[in-house]
């Protein structure tokens, strides 16, 4: 038996859409019966990734566009969303925690931090004037496991 699935959604880089791709990532999801924590977990991360595409990447521009694709394999999800927009230029100063970019819109700078913190693995790729990609793994403990 293959037990590996694959999604891929790409939408306008609008903010309201921020809710849509995390109910359809923890809707991918819920084929492995997550724990809600688990599902929580999930539904931060990308709330903070397309978060991060749409203000950051596109400077809150409604006409980019933002790819999620999640894969699964076996107990395994992977989530990569990605961004055409003006990239970062510094990662690593990026990535510190409490450092923002848009201290004036009042960002906590804590996104990258929380995307490490609620994912098992967290990677990030960027080149400044092409875009960013994120890609997070968590391993899901099934609820199914827990019981039997």
């Amino acid at each position: 038996m293959n037990d590996s699935n694959q999604m891929s959604l790409t939408f306008a880089s609008r903010s309201e859409n921020e809710a849509f791709a995390r109910i359809a990532v923890a809707a991918f999801v819920s084929q492995l019966d997550p724990t809600m924590e688990e599902l929580n977990d999930l539904k931060t991360a990308v709330s903070e990734a397309v978060t991060n595409a749409i203000i950051h990447g596109y400077n809150g521009d409604p006409n980019g566009t933002v790819t999620i694709e999640s894969r699964i394999e076996g107990d395994t999800v992977s989530i990569m969303v990605k961004d055409e927009g003006s990239g970062i230029e510094d990662l690593e100063l990026a990535r510190q925690p409490l450092y923002t970019s848009k201290p004036d819109m009042e960002r906590s700078g804590m996104g990258f931090t929380i995307m490490e913190n609620f994912m098992d693995s967290f990677e990030v790729t960027s080149e400044p004037g092409k875009g960013t990609q994120i890609v997070m793994f968590k391993r899901i403990e099934s609820k199914k496991a827990l019981y039997n």
